[in-house]
């Protein structure tokens, strides 16, 4: 049942997508018949339109139809802001979170910005 609906769902997505194909398909298929019903030049058959301006009456409607936004959708403000850094830095003898929790596990890993940028890169055996 969960793959029958997942067909028909996929199936609804490509009949939106390819609608104005799926018009000029229609429009091969049955052009003598549109000729016939539709066509507003009968009286000149030297212009050979066979239908074309049906065809393209209904491709501008349905563009038309797709581009025009739904009336209820809202406008949505999306506002990135920068992060916090506070003016003050705290002093050296400050405490920090990893030492005041971990005192030990923090030791093990320091990290000195200015070692790794003034020297080649180095191969640690």
């Amino acid at each position: 049942m969960a793959r029958l609906v997942a067909w028909f769902l996929s199936a609804l997505i490509l009949l939106q997508t390819f609608s104005q194909e799926l018009m000029v398909l229609d429009y091969q298929v049955h052009k003598e018949r549109i000729t016939q019903l539709f066509c507003v030049n009968k009286a000149k058959p030297q212009l050979h339109c066979n239908g074309k301006c049906h065809l393209a009456k209904q491709l501008r409607k349905a563009a038309e139809t797709e581009s025009k936004a739904p009336a209820g959708t809202a406008k949505v403000k999306y506002e990135a802001l920068a992060p916090y850094r506070p003016l003050i830095s705290a002093p050296m003898w400050w405490p920090s979170a990893a030492h005041q929790y971990a005192a030990v596990a923090a030791e093990a890993y320091v990290f000195t910005p200015a070692h790794s940028i003034f020297h080649p890169p180095s191969l640690l055996v």
